[in-house]
């Protein structure tokens, strides 16, 4: 089975927008604080892939709880509508670069990363 040349990355939202970019897609369920639709330059806002409100609070960033987290998160887009939003991903991953895009400070542990790491696997 062929597989496409196109990326998969992760990004703060708060970065500069760049063209190697791709479509840029923000993950979060809230809109980042601060930031406007055009600095944020997002081509798709994918609210319902983000972790609910109870796994975010309960997961609080906290590095300890990232491996925790990515075990809940997954169990969380197991769901009807988790799968609907993974499917629209992974179909766009198919077609051009994608970079998603997240408001989190830490880097290595958001659900951008897991999101990442599984259409990575699946790609």
């Amino acid at each position: 089975m062929a597989t496409s040349s196109f990326t998969i990355q992760t990004k703060r939202v708060y970065e500069e927008a760049h063209e190697k970019d791709g479509a840029r897609v923000l993950v979060d369920r809230l809109w980042p604080r601060g930031l406007s639709k055009e600095r944020a330059h997002v081509d798709l806002w994918l609210k319902e892939i983000a972790p609910s409100n109870e796994l975010r609070r309960w997961f609080g960033h906290d590095p300890a709880k990232f491996e925790e987290f990515r075990q809940r998160y997954k169990a969380e887009l197991k769901s009807e509508s988790g799968q609907a939003a993974l499917s629209k991903l992974r179909e766009m991953t198919k077609r051009q670069h994608v970079t998603l895009v997240y408001a989190a400070h830490d880097s290595e542990h958001s659900n951008a990363v897991v999101l990442r790491d599984m259409l990575v696997q699946n790609h």
